[in-house]
């Protein structure tokens, strides 16, 4: 997120701001005042109704008269802060709350005409001129035996009107700023909790895409933006230890590579330039022939590492026998057996042992385990393969009784290239990837292997396997 969209929320609070109170002020303020005068102009009306019914028995020729409806219209004019006019047919005022009472004609309304109202109830203006400033103002006949004896005439200023109006306004206001306060507080809600981290997240992508692996984003609240940046701090953090593990990957695999291709080179050009003899070649192509073999096993764990980890090698699940697959695999290390007098016992549970698994790869499983611990085995020393079956699961042991494996070293045996005394010499053929690729199959398989060693003593590898389902 770019610095400019916070400011696009300022902009966007702003002209909130500023188009609600012109709204309100304008729209709003025309509204409420229509709203007031329609009320208060049916109000009237019908005030003005009542009046003309009352009003229909007074003799307007006879001065009492006159003066005592004079007298009840004042104080009902008082009451209702209003103007009441008593109008002959022509216009001429006979009663008007707001003056002092006289017995004297007074001159009429200029240009009055009684069809002003029309339809509407009441009307606004100086009345044909007859006020100062703008009324609101109804105008109903006083009618005896269907004939008109004149018109009561209600009038109520328009500053009135407009108090009311301001008066309701006040309390919109106050809300509506009430409103824009509490919206700010969100702003700054959201610029405290989203935009300020959200701004210390793209930093931190920003030095990751420039190859800063090491930058942390300080960023460490207990929600989403928190959690996001752990995520993005612990991807960072594996991205550099794969970093890391590439330079030692391309390091080991150009020592391993070097020191045989060092020795081929040696002897092929020591044999063409006759620093060998005849009589010692046969000895120092041997060691060639063997050096090539350690190369070629070594490219192969390779090839086999890469298909597990790009997936390109699916597995081929279904079922046979673990147990007739542990027999032909040890058959395979016969010679190499006979050679160092190694004795290989076989612990089986019963003739057969269907698992579910993918064959191929389980054997060469077998092949890296039983390798490992004739490799590590002194002359003259067991060996123990052996299954058993627990609760639809068939555990799968290689047992040695070599040097072991010390306390302290044990969780880095599963690390590529990781040998454990490489100056003993024993494994000198060894390319360091025969457990790193045990573990990958059997990961891949979803089940477990666990290793048991002391120093000494022996190492003992323990996997597991599905059982068939269509085995009892």
């Amino acid at each position: 997120m770019k610095r400019t969209l916070y400011s696009k929320f300022i902009m966007a609070y702003i002209l909130l701001g500023v188009l609600g109170t012109v709204l309100i002020a304008t729209l709003g303020s025309s509204l409420i005042q229509n709203h007031i005068l329609e009320d208060t102009g049916a109000a009237l009306y019908k005030e003005a109704i009542s009046l003309a019914s009352y009003q229909a028995n007074t003799d307007y020729s006879d001065s009492e008269d006159v003066e005592a409806a004079y007298n009840q219209l004042k104080t009902l004019s008082a009451f209702q802060d209003s103007r009441i006019l008593i109008l002959n047919p022509s216009g001429q005022p006979l009663i008007d709350t707001s003056k002092a009472y006289s017995s004297e004609a007074q001159k009429a309304i200029k240009n009055f005409d009684p069809a002003i109202m029309g339809s509407d109830s009441y009307i606004t203006g100086t009345f044909h001129g007859y006020f100062k400033e703008d009324m609101v103002s109804t105008l109903v006949p006083i009618t005896k035996n269907l004939s008109t004896k004149g018109y009561v005439s209600i009038h109520l200023p328009m500053t009135v009107i407009i108090d009311q109006k301001e008066s309701v306004l006040g309390p919109v206001y106050i809300v509506f700023t009430i409103l824009l306060l509490c919206s700010l507080l969100i702003l700054a809600l959201f610029s405290h909790s989203v935009y300020q981290p959200l701004k210390k997240i793209t930093a931190g992508a920003n030095e990751y895409a420039a190859g800063n692996l090491d930058y942390n984003i300080p960023v460490t609240t207990n929600d989403e933006m928190g959690y996001l940046a752990d995520t993005l701090n612990y991807m960072s953090g594996e991205l550099s230890k794969s970093g890391e593990y590439q330079h030692k990957f391309v390091a080991n695999v150009s020592h391993d590579f070097r020191s045989p291709l060092t020795s081929i080179k040696g002897f092929v050009e020591a044999i063409m330039d006759g620093t060998i003899p005849p009589e010692m070649q046969d000895r120092y192509l041997k060691i060639v022939v063997d050096e090539t073999e350690r190369l070629e096993k070594l490219t192969q764990s390779l090839l086999t590492l890469d298909k597990l980890d790009s997936k390109g090698r699916p597995l081929h699940m279904k079922d046979f026998d673990i147990n007739r697959t542990i027999k032909n695999t040890v058959a395979t290390f016969e010679a190499i057996c006979r050679k160092k007098m190694i004795t290989i016992e076989l612990h089986l549970e019963s003739e057969t042992l269907m698992v579910h698994a993918d064959m191929e790869q389980i054997q060469q499983v077998l092949y890296n385990l039983i390798d490992n611990a004739i490799k590590f085995s002194s002359d003259n020393s067991i060996i123990k393969a052996e299954t058993s079956e627990r609760h639809g699961t068939v555990f799968v042991s290689v047992k040695d009784s070599g040097v072991g494996i010390p306390k302290e070293k044990q969780h880095k045996i599963w690390d590529r290239f990781y040998k454990i005394d490489s100056s003993r010499g024993k494994d000198r053929k060894g390319t360091g990837l025969g457990l790193s690729i045990v573990r990958e199959i059997i990961a891949a398989h979803n089940q477990n292997i666990n290793v048991i060693s002391t120093e000494g003593v022996g190492t003992e590898f323990i996997f597991t396997l599905e059982k068939s389902k269509g085995t009892g």
